[in-house]
């Protein structure tokens, strides 16, 4: 079904909209809004919305469908009468729309792309960067984006068109500026991946619009940045209700995207926008100095279960535990739990786990001739993202067949090939969270950004062009970073390299990876394919050298893997369209415009 799905599923993301809005489905859509949508509290309220629109979907896939305009007369306008209600319309933003991304696509391009991770099975493309049209992550992903592109579109125009008198002018302005925040993101995502792509601001329009082009990077750039510093300033400095961004997740937007715009103008080649740097510095630190963001001490809490919406967290996927509600919960600790004795009956992630790349970054662990990595790490963040060979994990226990229920010890496993697998995101068994937990059923959010960001976004602007920096307040902020991970202050000039490398280790299965990558091939295509052409991706085994309580361990490369590099180019650097896609909307193969070109 998906499949035969047109460009971007906006035709038929519009048509659904209308059919929701119809008195058919007045009474339960009235029934699911009832209750006050506190992020927290409303999650099943939030999925069961979404709920309509997979009914609708199942049975709305005929094509003649797919081009019908939808029929203003049969939207229902007796939605968007309250803040409630208005704020229950945008709630759906902050999870159902993201669920493909979510599930596996996010780790898929943002970390197994870049090297960070390593999969022998489900994510093989992505590792051995042979990402094609058909890839599964790579549909996903797309589809996933302009989903939330579709619904970002609908609810600023049903809360312009029906929101009604007792709908607060603050509750209007914010909840509009949410739905621009969410696919403004989306768009960032996007151009980041497939690069062209088409702007698109009003689903109605485009239902009989057979014109449909790709835009340019700098113009979709300039669009990405130009929605977010507008939306900005229509959002609260603190959170509406638990979850909801602010006007500082949106300053820290604008750090995240100049930082990167900064290098578009360079086509691969030469110094980054001044300007833009400038304006990264200046919003990552508006976010430091005046948000009520604030670090948490110590780098493990940071997915130790509970930390949903904590200090930390400028902006979260927002999940619940939602039995029988496909959707509502986060389904990706499925994929990456890696036995099914310590989750629950769902440990799919045995052949997930780190590169032999990444484990070089971590600070004391030392690369010895590029065939054995060995030694010891203070960096607290190599244990929080990657289960290690006799390292306890006390929150997490598994239910063993002889009936008992010991704590985790990750176990050493001899032989010439095992797996670091992936520990972030992974909370454990239903008894682990307070019953919270089934298969594909998880709690915990998704973090889409967090504040030790905005730390390191400000020392790579204050570097900027130079070779390296002794700014006072870069060099500060770097080491709030790199400390609070357990290491000593870095005493050096900061250089490109260093701040590359503290984002790699801080941000590892975030899916994050990738995209700095491409911030510094829009500026730096020669070192980009440098570090990915130089990454050893195939598999090693890893010993400690005590078990339980190691304080050391040596990786050893697996002699037999065939696969150990890729070959990264300007034919392959760029994620194809979706085959689905090119077929349904040929337009797509013609040649970008600029969308501000009119």
């Amino acid at each position: 079904m998906w499949e035969e799905m047109p460009v971007l599923q906006i035709r038929l993301l519009a048509s659904i909209m209308a059919v929701i809005h119809s008195p058919v489905f007045t009474p339960l859509r009235l029934m699911l809004i009832s209750k006050k949508p506190v992020m927290k509290k409303s999650k099943l309220t939030i999925y069961h919305y979404m709920c309509l629109l997979a009914t609708v979907l199942l049975v709305s896939c005929a094509k003649d469908f797919l081009r019908r305009p939808p029929k203003d007369a049969i939207v229902d306008a007796s939605f968007y009468k309250n803040d409630d209600q208005v704020m229950a319309a945008t709630a759906l933003l902050y999870s159902k729309v993201w669920f493909d991304y979510n599930g596996r696509s996010a780790i898929s391009l943002g970390d197994f792309r870049a090297g960070t991770a390593y999969s022998a099975w489900n994510d093989k493309d992505n590792v051995e960067f042979n990402t094609t049209g058909n890839t599964t992550a790579n549909g996903d992903s797309w589809r996933s984006f302009f989903i939330v592109v579709g619904q970002s579109n609908l609810a600023i125009a049903n809360i312009n068109k029906y929101a009604g008198p007792e709908v607060s002018a603050s509750v209007k302005k914010m909840a509009i500026a949410e739905a621009r925040f969410m696919r403004a993101l989306a768009y960032r995502y996007l151009v980041m991946n497939w690069g062209e792509v088409p702007i698109i601001e009003d689903n109605q329009k485009l239902v009989s619009d057979t014109s449909l082009r790709k835009n340019t990077i700098p113009s979709v750039w300039k669009f990405i940045i130009s929605e977010m510093r507008a939306l900005a300033e229509d959002l609260p400095e603190t959170p509406a209700r638990e979850g909801r961004i602010t006007k500082y997740t949106a300053e820290g937007m604008l750090a995240r995207f100049y930082l990167t715009r900064a290098g578009v103008g360079a086509n691969g080649s030469g110094a980054r926008n001044q300007t833009d740097l400038d304006s990264a510095k200046y919003f990552a630190q508006q976010v430091i100095t005046k948000s009520s963001y604030k670090l948490l001490k110590s780098y493990y809490d940071l997915f130790l279960f509970p930390y949903d919406n904590n200090s930390e967290s400028m902006f979260s996927l927002q999940w619940a535990y939602a039995p029988g509600d496909w959707g509502a919960a986060n389904a990706a600790p499925s994929d990456l739990n890696y036995d099914n004795k310590m989750c629950n009956g769902d440990g799919w992630g045995g052949d997930k786990g780190a590169t032999w790349w990444v484990i070089s970054k971590y600070e004391g662990m030392v690369n010895y001739g590029d065939t054995l990595i060995s030694g010891r790490t203070l960096d607290q963040r190599l244990k929080t993202t990657f289960f290690m060979p006799g390292a306890y994990y006390p929150e997490i226990t598994q239910k063993l067949p002889d009936g008992t229920t010991p704590k985790l010890i990750f176990p050493y496993v001899t032989g010439d090939n095992n797996f670091l697998n992936i520990k972030k995101y992974v909370i454990g068994r239903a008894a682990d969270v307070g019953g919270q937990a089934a298969q594909q059923n998880y709690p915990n959010d998704t973090y889409m950004m967090r504040l030790s960001e905005m730390y390191l976004i400000y020392a790579e602007a204050a570097l900027g062009n130079n070779a390296s920096t002794s700014d006072a307040t870069a060099v500060e902020y770097f080491n709030t970073i790199h400390t609070r991970a357990g290491l000593p202050e870095y005493q050096k000039p900061l250089t490109a390299d260093v701040i590359f490398n503290e984002r790699i280790v801080e941000f590892a299965m975030e899916g994050m990876a990738w995209y700095d990558l491409v911030s510094l091939h829009y500026y730096n295509k020669a070192k980009t394919y440098e570090i990915l052409n130089s990454q050893d991706r195939g598999l090693f085994a890893t010993a400690p050298d005590k078990m339980p309580d190691p304080t050391s361990w040596k990786c050893v490369k697996t002699s037999w893997a065939s696969f150990r590099k890729i070959v990264a180019n300007d034919g392959n650097f760029r994620i194809p369209i979706p085959t689905a896609e090119l077929s349904q909307a040929p337009n797509l193969k013609k040649e970008a415009v600029d969308y501000y070109a009119k």
